[in-house]
């Protein structure tokens, strides 16, 4: 059998070829990853670590979130942070929610200067979070206002009687475990409920007049649910200022003495896991991406879910979808 020299000769100088731009792409590859991760590792750390203007988005629907509350605490102790923008889109939630972020932001104003930015939406839980800030900036058209508190509960008595079940209780009080959601609610349960909600109600009205410097009366009188763009809002003394987060920095380099220029950077509750090793970063983002590729179809499941069923006790949220399903 005879062999070709040049043609075997030409099939190992293809082969060398090949495993050279193999290795080289893998190289080049390697470096580019390493490279970006290097730069985006020393920009967010020298972001943090150099005078700046904190953002803190507040954004859906509001819960208590101790993870939040704790970022709050790391930006109070930060002295790169010289001012702080507290940007907010959101129909409001849970009452105690919108209470642990209005005490928190309270805690922060005693050393930062805080100044509110109400985005598209800053309602009901949304707008007591704003009330915390030194300064209230909205645009021309923001929905805000609808202060007021929220209990919502079903009752199925109906459906149980068509499918035949019968539901049974033994108490220790008449008041024990109301409102059920299988029997009619009584005048005494209602009673408990009206004072449950007014007594929140009244301590957010009391937040309105101490924050905006109203008279109680005017505060009750603009506390009654009424949502108002940020115009009308601004004639109510609700807000401050009409503009977006360019005004609200203004703000605060003009009556705060902030310096101009700053940079504005966003802080989330995972930035407190900054100052992991490099190589614990890049471990966590890998994981970050498995767990986001598992859990997002679980996420969008429960956005199936209505909103108002998946906040506990009292609820301060405008329910804007709702309010339309009444008016057809």
């Amino acid at each position: 059998m005879s062999v070709d020299i040049d043609a075997l000769v030409d099939r190992r100088r293809l082969r060398r070829k090949v495993t050279f731009w193999r290795v080289a792409t893998f190289v080049v590859l390697a470096a580019t990853l390493i490279g970006g991760f290097v730069y985006l590792s020393n920009a967010g750390g020298l972001s943090k670590r150099s005078a700046h203007i904190a953002r803190i988005p507040i954004e859906g629907v509001i819960f208590e979130d101790r993870k939040t509350l704790k970022m709050i605490e790391r930006i109070a102790e930060s002295d790169a942070v010289k001012g702080v923008v507290v940007s907010i889109n959101s129909p409001g939630g849970s009452t105690t929610g919108g209470e642990a972020l209005y005490g928190a932001l309270r805690e922060l104003s005693e050393k930062k200067p805080v100044v509110a930015e109400i985005r598209t939406l800053g309602t009901s839980a949304g707008y007591m979070v704003a009330l915390a800030s030194d300064h209230i900036v909205a645009r021309y058209n923001t929905i805000t206002g609808s202060i007021g508190v929220l209990f919502q509960f079903g009752n199925v008595q109906k459906l149980l009687e068509t499918v035949g079940v019968e539901m049974n209780a033994v108490k220790s009080a008449p008041l024990k475990a109301e409102p059920d959601f299988y029997s009619e609610t009584t005048p005494e349960v209602r009673a408990m409920l009206e004072t449950l909600v007014n007594d929140s109600y009244e301590w957010f009205v009391s937040l309105v007049v101490e924050r905006r410097a109203l008279e109680p009366a005017r505060a009750r009188e603009l506390s009654d649910g009424r949502i108002l763009i940020g115009q009308r809002a601004l004639d109510a003394k609700l807000v401050d200022a009409i503009g977006g987060e360019d005004e609200a920095i203004a703000w605060l380099e003009s009556e705060k003495g902030v310096a101009k220029d700053l940079p504005v950077v966003t802080w989330r509750i995972s930035e407190g896991l900054d100052e992991l090793p490099f190589s614990s970063r890049i471990s966590r983002e890998f994981g970050k991406g498995i767990g986001l590729a598992i859990l997002d179809p679980i996420d969008e499941a429960k956005g199936l879910i209505p909103r108002g069923l998946t906040l506990d006790g009292l609820v301060s949220v405008w329910q804007a979808s709702d309010a339309a399903a009444n008016n057809q």
